[in-house]
């Protein structure tokens, strides 16, 4: 349906002689971004500081799409009657490519700090705003981003909820006047989008009966002290979360190995109640050897285990359907089944406790918090003095105080983990700083 592939710019670029498909100018769009480039210094799990080996978030999103590509495949190969509706290869690399624009530096520390310091403004996301940098704050257009088409929003739309109706009723009590003290467990933000891409979303739902929209954004209620959850995402949502899971999953276990972070100890943990004839009809029974083997073939073997246990991931994925939908973009979901989704569940559940908890690793995150924190504090005391004069222009043109706050949140948001080390070292930090210093 070609209202699929429009965008909201009424007079969308075309060059003359552009052979290229819809779907695979979004893609082009995506990789050229600034957004994405600025991946390539941001915190996937350990801070790009730490070494050069590990995963990035440019790497990991890299990932994210090629696995999205297998999935394609493979459904297209198991479903063939629903081969004309699954994402192109182009779409779902989009997807992938895109759906951690919006993190901020340092990871899920960053987060948490930004939506303490919004949380009277409208609060932060990263999910959310990584909607916001493809429709608004990336320069391809003036006034719309990057411009997507319609289905690449959609997929790119983990949670098709508002900010303001899932945040818990009750904001927690702060810690007296000092914000390192700010608990990280009481500012996790609702997974959501922010409330300021409203109208991007009613672009994006222009074509479905009011009956899917109303079922697509339904929602568990919040509490006083628990966010709510959307209950619905489209197919390609679905299978862009898929394919993040298994990346997360394997690819951050590979991670962990070769930095010896984790061991075999932790792997036969992480195996211990995995479905045999599962395992057993993906050739997952006897990889042991290949992911810890410290012999000079070591580093092969272990890439062919990785690579079976993606496969046995991707090669399980099903699709199945939602009669209560009308539109079949929301209808049919991907979905792992019980056993491997089990087996994949364990395997983060292994990185979170071995690797994302080791103290080494929450001190690295306590500290960049602090650094968000603190440059926050300072860009919102004299901006018009502090900010660059790009963001100052759109400061001042802000028409409220929650704006205004929004631009400021935007700056630090799109900071690399380095460019926020930079700054916060030029504010606070003698010795380090010079006005030929370019930010």
């Amino acid at each position: 349906m070609t209202f699929w592939k429009e965008r909201r710019a009424p007079n969308s670029l075309q060059r003359p002689h552009d052979q290229r498909e819809e779907f695979e100018r979004d893609r082009a769009r995506v990789i050229h971004s600034s957004a994405f480039r600025r991946l390539q210094a941001k915190t996937q799990i350990l801070g790009v500081l730490e070494g050069d080996f590990h995963r990035t978030r440019l790497t990991h999103s890299m990932e994210v799409a090629q696995i999205g590509r297998g999935l394609v495949l493979n459904l297209a190969n198991r479903y063939p009657q629903q081969k004309d509706l699954l994402p192109t290869l182009e779409q779902i690399e989009t997807n992938g490519l895109a759906h951690d624009l919006g993190h901020p530096p340092f990871g899920h520390g960053g987060e948490i700090a930004l939506n303490y310091l919004m949380s009277g403004f409208g609060g932060f996301e990263a999910n959310g705003q990584t909607l916001r940098i493809l429709s608004s704050l990336e320069s391809h257009t003036p006034e719309y981003g990057l411009d997507l088409t319609r289905r690449s929003l959609l997929g790119i739309l983990k949670y098709p909820v508002p900010y303001s109706r899932l945040c818990r009723k009750k904001l927690p009590e702060e810690n007296g006047s000092d914000n390192e003290s700010i608990l990280v467990q009481d500012w996790n933000p609702p997974k959501c989008y922010l409330d300021t891409e409203e109208k991007v979303l009613d672009w994006v739902f222009l074509h479905l009966t009011d009956a899917d929209r109303e079922l697509f954004c339904a929602q568990s209620i919040p509490t006083d002290h628990n966010h709510g959850f959307s209950l619905y995402k489209a197919l390609d949502t679905s299978m862009m979360n898929l394919a993040d899971d298994i990346a997360y999953g394997v690819h951050d276990l590979e991670d962990g190995i070769v930095l010896r972070l984790l061991n075999l100890d932790h792997w036969k943990i992480a195996v211990k109640n995995v479905d045999q004839k599962w395992a057993a009809d993906k050739n997952l029974l006897d990889i042991e050897n290949q992911l810890f083997n410290s012999g000079e073939d070591s580093g092969h073997g272990r890439k062919q285990a990785v690579g079976a246990l993606v496969h046995g991931l991707v090669s399980s994925v099903e699709l199945v359907k939602n009669e209560n939908f009308e539109e079949p973009l929301l209808q049919w979901n991907a979905v792992l089944p019980q056993e491997p989704n089990n087996f994949l569940k364990s395997l983060q559940e292994t990185v979170w406790h071995n690797m994302i908890q080791l103290n080494t690793v929450q001190a690295s995150t306590y500290k960049g918090r602090k650094i968000v924190l603190s440059i926050f504090e300072a860009l919102s005391s004299d901006p018009e003095m502090l900010l660059p004069r790009s963001f100052q222009s759109l400061w001042k043109s802000a028409k409220s105080e929650q704006g205004q706050k929004r631009i400021i949140c935007d700056y630090i948001a799109g900071m690399t983990d380095q460019y926020a080390n930079r700054f916060y070292q030029r504010l606070f930090l003698p010795g380090h700083g010079s006005v030929f210093d370019r930010l």
